[in-house]
């Protein structure tokens, strides 16, 4: 993605409130992290016109990165709708893949179908520490399936998703990420210059952050 674009994608993140910033009330994430920021781009389904502009990016990732894709997947539960809004725009299969396999029924993880050897493009909302999102990788693969690589709407930029990615080899692609929702919260005034720098310092380590 073009910086314009990341910056213009994380405006409309900011703009239907997907994207909160919050250094001085931080947010408390499941992992147990403190965070001064909180991602839920679910907030953009609600909003057609931002949703149709976000299914448009990703779209355009997925046709020019991955033009040899024959399936898109969606990592539930928030990436299932982007997902899936993607596949029936570039009328691709669309699956979905759950975080454990259903305890009831055909015990199935993956829900669609997936062919051995097709070559799968990953749609997530959200990259944090890529865990979950690889964890939906390894899932389509042991199915399978060739992941060719996952594109989401953003991420955080964390150096343990990078080397978790590239030791995965799964390239991958955000419309936007921290750096560049920062830089325009920055230029916007919606943080001040020592909001900045405490933002700046959870993102160099977001595990110490807050203790």
């Amino acid at each position: 993605m073009t910086k314009i674009s990341e910056k213009q994608v994380a405006e409309k993140l900011l703009q239907v409130q997907a994207v909160k910033l919050s250094p001085a009330q931080p947010f408390t994430w499941a992992s147990g992290w403190k965070s001064p920021i909180y991602c839920d781009n679910r907030k953009i389904l609600s909003y057609p016109y931002v949703r149709d502009y976000i299914k448009s990016e990703l779209c355009n990732v997925v046709f020019e990165t991955f033009p040899d894709a024959a399936v898109i997947a969606g990592v539930a539960t928030a990436g299932i709708p982007h997902g899936a809004l993607v596949a029936d725009q570039l009328k691709l299969p669309f699956i979905y893949v759950r975080s454990k396999p259903k305890e009831h029924g055909m015990g199935n993880q993956i829900e669609g179908v997936l062919q051995a050897g097709q070559q799968v493009v990953v749609v997530e909302d959200l990259i944090s520490t890529g865990k979950s999102s690889l964890e939906a990788v390894q899932a389509i693969r042991a199915a399978g399936g060739e992941v060719v690589g996952m594109v989401s709407i953003f991420n955080y930029g964390f150096d343990v998703a990078v080397k978790a990615f590239e030791a995965a080899g799964v390239p991958f692609h955000s419309l936007s990420n921290y750096n560049a929702m920062i830089a325009l919260a920055e230029e916007k005034g919606i943080v001040s210059a020592d909001e900045i720098a405490t933002l700046q310092a959870w993102r160099a380590a977001p595990d110490q952050w807050g203790k």
